[in-house]
């Protein structure tokens, strides 16, 4: 499909997602969520991509939500795109918010996934990143859990992933504030890991793109992300060493741990023939999903 409000560009392996309304700073609107749900689902069904990089067109990553409806614009009785949901029980339920639908499917990636941040990043300009794996950021950049500001609370899951990101302490800093605060608060913060020039922004990204997609098996790293995020929510390390365990033994009978001791042995370039479309273990996902109501 084309799409309006974002970049999808795959090369050698690696693709750059680039939030593309440079006239509104990339504002997130509706269209700009589901063209993004659409190019992670696009993403996960293409063997051919081994990482993802996301970055904002023109001097923003992403401004927040798109404000064109005024006062209304978090109201959404007044508004008709967003409709409401209904329990099991056929109760209503309040309409769910964009920015999660997107931060959840970003959670569910097999793909590594890279936030390459070239400029302002407020309110889910900032949450979208959090479930991604990796953010670096450039000199000019600047984040704002802007929300107590606006009315209203932190999105997108954030009250789940910030904390496991930054600590308590530093996430209810941020976010009680309010405030705009500049790329090195970020990287003091733990929010990102590295800070670089604006020009070596995209290079810096491609750089730890490359060394994912032309060292590792695309399986293993598949895992690995499921394996990481999800165990933050586990009550004990016991239900690690359970899917550890698991993974372990069937990746153990791979092709692919085969060509990974015999190219180290070898003293060579691995080519790993799994593909995370067919190739993942029989267990996979050892999770239930969780449903909206």
């Amino acid at each position: 499909m084309a799409f309006e409000t974002i970049r999808y560009e795959v090369e050698d392996g690696v693709l750059t997602l680039t939030l593309n309304r440079p006239d509104r700073l990339n504002a997130f609107n509706g269209t700009m969520m589901n063209e993004m749900i659409e190019a992670f689902d696009r993403a996960d069904a293409d063997d051919a991509v081994r990482a993802i990089i996301v970055t904002g067109e023109g001097r923003g990553f992403c401004a927040g939500a798109d404000l064109e409806k005024g006062g209304d614009t978090f109201d959404y009785d007044e508004r008709d795109d967003r409709d409401g949901a209904t329990g099991d029980a056929g109760e209503k339920l309040a309409p769910r918010d964009g920015g999660g639908l997107l931060t959840l499917r970003i959670y569910e990636c097999t793909k590594p996934v890279i936030a390459a941040v070239n400029g302002a990043a407020v309110g889910v300009g900032v949450t979208m990143q959090l479930p991604m794996d990796i953010r670096i950021a450039s000199e000019q950049a600047k984040f704002g859990f802007v929300f107590a500001r606006r009315g209203i609370v932190p999105e997108a899951c954030s009250s789940w992933f910030l904390p496991r990101v930054v600590g308590i302490s530093q996430a209810l800093q941020w976010t009680y504030s309010g405030r705009v605060f500049p790329a090195a608060e970020a990287l003091a913060g733990g929010l990102v890991s590295e800070v670089v020039a604006p020009e070596q922004l995209l290079p810096r990204a491609r750089e730890i793109a490359r060394e994912i997609a032309d060292h590792t098996s695309a399986v293993s790293v598949a895992l690995t992300r499921q394996m990481m995020w999800r165990m933050l929510g586990a009550d004990h390390p016991m239900e690690a060493h359970k899917v550890d365990s698991r993974a372990i033994y069937a990746c153990g009978r791979t092709e692919d741990a085969k060509e990974g001791v015999m190219s180290f042995l070898e003293k060579r370039a691995p080519e790993f023939p799994g593909r995370p479309s067919r190739d993942m273990p029989d267990f996979f996902p050892w999770w239930e999903d969780r449903e909206y109501g």
